[in-house]
C-alpha cells in the first residue's frame, strides 16, 4: 500500500480524493456531526501545500442510484470552507463534460467538491464504465475513506486500479492501529462488543478468540445468541426488559476492563437511545475511558456514546469505520485496501 507521502510532483496535478463525508444530517439539511470532515482536513491541506488541484468525492447516505436533493453534498461545501483557507467549488455532478471543464479550469492549490457519487447506480454496482469516467477527471487517486473501504464500489475498488493510487493519512493510521491490535497488542487484550448486528460481530469474535484474553459481549447480541462458547467469552446477563445489561454484569466487566492493557470497543451495551436503558452503556464507557490501557473505539453508535459523555480525549484512537473496522478485525480483506496494493 503506497502512502501519499511517496507521490512525487503533485504541483498542478488533479488529485481525486475519495473521502467519507457520510455525515449525520438533520431534517433541515444541517450537519449534526462533522468528525469525518475534520479528519480529512490534514490530507487536503497537505495536497494544497504541494500545489495540487484537489477533487473531493464522497457519498452521502443511500439515494438508490438517483438524484435526491436532500442528499446533495451542498451543505458540506460551506463546512469545508470553514476549515480551509481556500474557496471550495461545488460541481453540479460527479462525472460529465461540465465537471471535467470545471476541473480543467482549476489552478494548483484549489479545491472542488463533486456531487454525491451514489446519485449514479454505477457507484454501488462497481461499474467499470463509471469508474473510467471518474478516472478521466484526475491524474492521481487517494483513498481517505476507511469507513467505506469494505465496500466493493466503483470509487473504492475499481478506480484506484485505473490511476496511480495512494493511501491518505487517515487510512494509513486506521490500518496501522488495527493491524497492531491484531498482531502485537499489549496484554491483557480485551474486546468489548455490543450493538445489534450479530452477523457482523460473530466473525470478529471467532477471529479474536485465539488472540484476545477476554471478549465481553452485551447488547442485542446476547439475546440473538452466540453459537459457541469459550472461557474467554463472557456474555452479559440482561435486565428483565432485555434492553440493558445487569448491574452484576457491569461489575464483572469493570473488573476485567480495569486490568486490560489494550481495549477495543464496538457497540453499546443496550438500548442506549432511551435514558432508562443507558446506565449499562454509560458505566462500561466510563470504565473503558478510565482504564490505563491503549483504547480504541469504533462504529457510529459507539462514537455517539463517546461524544455524548464527552470522553473523546480519553481514547487513543477513534475509528471512522464501523463495518470496515469490524471486517478488518475479523481478518477479512477490504476491497479498498486491496486495490491499493
Amino acid at each position: 500500500m503506497r502512502k501519499i507521502q511517496e507521490a512525487k510532483n503533485l504541483e498542478n496535478k488533479a488529485v481525486f480524493v475519495r473521502c467519507d463525508f457520510n455525515v449525520p444530517m438533520g431534517k433541515n439539511g444541517e450537519i449534526l456531526d462533522d468528525t469525518r470532515i475534520v479528519k480529512t482536513i490534514p490530507l487536503i491541506e497537505y495536497l494544497l501545500k504541494k500545489g495540487a488541484k484537489v477533487i473531493l468525492a464522497s457519498h452521502l447516505d443511500d439515494p438508490g442510484g438517483k438524484f435526491k436533493k436532500e442528499l446533495s453534498l451542498e451543505p458540506l461545501q460551506d463546512r469545508l470552507f470553514e476549515y480551509l483557507d481556500v474557496s471550495v467549488w461545488k460541481a453540479p455532478d460527479c462525472i460529465g463534460a461540465k465537471v471535467k471543464k470545471a476541473i480543467d479550469s482549476l489552478k494548483g492549490g484549489e479545491v472542488i467538491l463533486l456531487e454525491n457519487l451514489r446519485f449514479h447506480p454505477g457507484e454501488e454496482e462497481n461499474d467499470l464504465r463509471f469508474a473510467k469516467k471518474l478516472a478521466s477527471l484526475a491524474q492521481i487517486y487517494v483513498n481517505e475513506a476507511f469507513g467505506v473501504s469494505h465496500r466493493a464500489h466503483a470509487s473504492i475498488a475499481t478506480l484506484p486500479k485505473l490511476l496511480p493510487s495512494f493511501a491518505g493519512f487517515l487510512l494509513q493510521e486506521e490500518v496501522k492501529v488495527l493491524s497492531q491490535i491484531l498482531q502485537n497488542p499489549k496484554r491483557p487484550l480485551v474486546l468489548v462488543l455490543g450493538g445489534k448486528k450479530a452477523e457482523t460481530k460473530i466473525p470478529v469474535i471467532q477471529n479474536f478468540l485465539p488472540k484476545a484474553d477476554f471478549i465481553l459481549v452485551g447488547g442485542k447480541l446476547v439475546k440473538e445468541g452466540i453459537p459457541f462458547s469459550d472461557k474467554k467469552l463472557i456474555l452479559a446477563k440482561l435486565v428483565k426488559s432485555g434492553y440493558d445489561v445487569s448491574k452484576e454484569s457491569v461489575l464483572t466487566f469493570q473488573k476485567i476492563i480495569k486490568k486490560a492493557k489494550t481495549i477495543v470497543w464496538n457497540g453499546p451495551m443496550g438500548f442506549f437511545e432511551e435514558k432508562k436503558y443507558f446506565e449499562g452503556t454509560e458505566a462500561i464507557a466510563r470504565a473503558i475511558a478510565g482504564a490505563q490501557a491503549f483504547k480504541v473505539a469504533g462504529g457510529g453508535e459507539t462514537l455517539e456514546v463517546v461524544k455524548k459523555l464527552k470522553l473523546e480525549s480519553k481514547f487513543d484512537f477513534l475509528s471512522t469505520g464501523g463495518g470496515a473496522m469490524l471486517e478488518f478485525l475479523a481478518g477479512k480483506k477490504l476491497p479498498g485496501i486491496e486495490a491499493l496494493k
